[in-house]
């Protein structure tokens, strides 16, 4: 599914592409959106014992369909790159870190926390992007950035301490996100997973052999419904994934960005109108913020995504 469409598309066809990659981000973002009920029902299951079973059902999902593909070979490669592979392991470690403390903040009742998370992931990435990669900001970006940084100071008064849930969340996710930049056109969406998923197997099956001979899994003992529910995990950690890759490669960068923001939207409703969650009014303020930041970041991506349109038109007309 990741791999470059190289048909030539006439204006019709580009059209239909174009719908077609955004409901497949439409998709991606909705099922990440509605993450907190399908964790939610996975209770009295732990964050550590889901976690173990994401992993390993995810690994297993992405084995069969490198297998379907005829791609299992690509692993052994794998093996023999040593940069990449030290690359994949990091990214596997940020993201299960990610997952982790998702799902901690899901079963702890902290579903609003693990929404500004994602909200503040978008500034965070730009941030680091200046910091690691030497970027330079726009102004209407550093206005955007500074204003984040004011809503995460605003938000610490509030909650009387950092809000760490929603700052790890956003720093593990960026860093994440930083370093498959640098692995960059390497791997598909599905053999990204699989390797990451392949190098934290060990960990998750050790963590799982654990919980069963000390007796605090539930895997096989809260009954068949709770048992198809921890596999389908895998699904869960994969579909998104490949909705996600499908959208990537038919929609502009900017529509992808539009289209993030419906996930910590979709958490943040699931969170106070159907888990039970409550936001105290000074802490809505602080989510506006955090919007208003967002906006001005949206724009600046809109305005500068159609001067470089418009740079191209003028690049492609004959000359007088």
């Amino acid at each position: 599914m990741s791999e470059p469409i190289t048909t030539t598309l006439t204006p019709e066809t580009h059209t239909d592409e174009r719908a077609r990659g955004t409901a497949y981000g439409l998709a991606a973002y909705g099922l990440w959106g509605t993450f907190p009920l399908y964790f939610a029902t996975l209770r009295p299951a732990g964050p550590l014992e889901i976690l173990a079973h994401r992993v390993l059902w995810a690994f297993l999902l992405c084995l069969i369909i490198l297998a379907v593909q005829g791609k299992l070979r690509w692993l052994a490669r794998l093996i023999r790159r040593p940069r990449l592979l030290g690359a994949v392991s990091i990214a596997g470690a940020l993201i299960t870190l990610n997952w982790g403390i998702y799902t901690y903040a899901v079963l702890s009742g902290h579903v609003t926390e693990a929404a500004l998370g994602y909200f503040l992931n978008p500034l965070v990435t730009v941030a680091l992007g200046v910091l690691v990669l030497s970027e330079r900001l726009r102004m209407t970006q550093w206005i955007a950035v500074s204003i984040g940084a004011v809503a995460a100071l605003y938000l610490t008064v509030d909650y009387g301490s950092p809000p760490w849930i929603s700052i790890s969340l956003a720093l593990t996710f960026a860093t994440y996100g930083l370093v498959k930049k640098r692995v960059g056109a390497s791997l598909s969406a599905v053999q990204s997973l699989t390797a990451e998923t392949m190098l934290i197997a060990p960990f998750a099956l050790a963590m799982a052999g654990y919980l069963w001979l000390s007796g605090s899994q539930t895997f096989s003992t809260q009954g068949p419904a709770h048992t198809a529910l921890l596999i389908s995990a895998g699904v869960a950690t994969t579909i998104p994934l490949l909705f996600f890759a499908a959208a990537a490669r038919r929609v502009p960068l900017t529509t992808i960005g539009l289209l993030q923001f419906l996930t910590p939207v979709l958490q943040l409703l699931c969170a106070v109108l159907l888990l039970g969650e409550t936001m105290a009014a000074s802490r809505w303020v602080g989510f506006a913020l955090v919007w208003t930041a967002l906006a001005v970041l949206t724009i600046d991506s809109g305005v500068t995504a159609g001067k470089v349109r418009q740079s191209r038109r003028v690049g492609r007309q004959p000359a007088a």
